[in-house]
């Protein structure tokens, strides 16, 4: 699976505007939210309770919060840019610029482990990173991850 099979242009934000981790997570929510008809607050609710297990912030400007909702039909993935960087808590200490929001259903520990295995393996690569964050619109992002992907 592909990052683009399941990461729609409406669930980019390319100026997350928030300072913290509740702040972030309540932007990168709002369009998946959406566009799975969720509840808003009860993915942040879930993304917080994994939060409180330990940072998904992996370090290297890089996060990607994940979680598991009952009511969710399939996957589905957020991704976002602060331009300024947030406390996310890292590993690392440093502040989170890119974050690639994960929520798959209950019963699908193998798609979600395959996907954070993907995204993470992209982002160990400086010269795409630099390239996200240079990211003036969606479509460049798209095309970014595009690139990069394919060669998995």
């Amino acid at each position: 699976m592909k990052i683009l099979d399941v990461l729609q242009k409406d669930a980019i934000l390319l100026d997350l505007k928030s300072t913290d981790k509740k702040g972030v997570l309540d932007e990168l929510v709002a369009p998946v939210a959406r566009i799975a008809k969720l509840n808003h607050d009860d993915i942040v609710r879930v993304l917080m309770e994994r939060e409180s297990l330990g940072s998904t912030g992996i370090g290297g400007g890089i996060g990607i919060p994940h979680g598991k909702v009952k009511a969710l039909k399939s996957l589905i993935l957020g991704f976002g840019l602060s331009r300024k960087g947030v406390d996310f808590e890292s590993m690392d200490g440093r502040p989170t610029y890119i974050f690639f929001l994960l929520i798959t259903p209950e019963n699908s520990a193998g798609l979600h482990l395959k996907l954070l295995a993907r995204i993470s393996r992209i982002l160990k690569n400086d010269p795409f990173k630099e390239k996200l964050l240079a990211a003036r619109d969606k479509d460049e992002v798209i095309k970014t991850i595009q690139e990069e992907d394919e060669d998995f």
